[in-house]
């Protein structure tokens, strides 16, 4: 919302995505993102978040958020590790590119020694506003 772009829940049950979002102007909200979510909450994962390479058409990007409440893996306590949470906007082609089928069956992302900074957090919501051509917030667009 900080950024204008309407985002909306996507119906109970639906697979593949997590969120719609749209122009805020309705005569510009034909086009559509389709975002899928995904969360880890220790500051210690491994980085790492599962996706199915079948759903890999059902998302235009994937929002992993890194939510940094505390170790849970590490000998420390746990409130030690709080940090401030990151939030990464990959579009699907990157998801693609990173996608393993791990010998065990489980199909994920790893993202521990790879650099994101151009994702991360209000340059990875960008994205979006970009995709759906929603000009950054200013005076001459709030008065016109």
């Amino acid at each position: 919302m900080r950024r204008n772009i309407l985002a909306y829940k996507a119906p109970p049950n639906n697979e593949g995505y997590d969120l719609i979002c749209i122009h805020p102007d309705p005569k510009k909200a034909a086009r559509q993102i389709r975002i899928q979510v995904k969360s880890r909450y220790q500051t210690d994962c491994d980085r790492a978040f599962p996706v199915k390479e079948k759903s890999f058409d059902a998302f235009d990007y994937l929002i992993v958020a890194f939510l940094n409440i505390g170790y849970f893996y590490q000998k420390k306590e746990c409130l030690s590790g709080r940090q401030a949470p990151e939030f990464y906007t990959l579009p699907v082609s990157f998801i693609r590119d990173h996608h393993r089928s791990m010998s065990s069956g489980w199909e994920k992302v790893a993202t521990r020694h790879l650099d994101l900074t151009r994702y991360r957090d209000d340059r990875g919501f960008e994205l979006i506003a970009d995709a759906l051509s929603i000009p950054y917030p200013s005076r001459e667009n709030a008065n016109g």
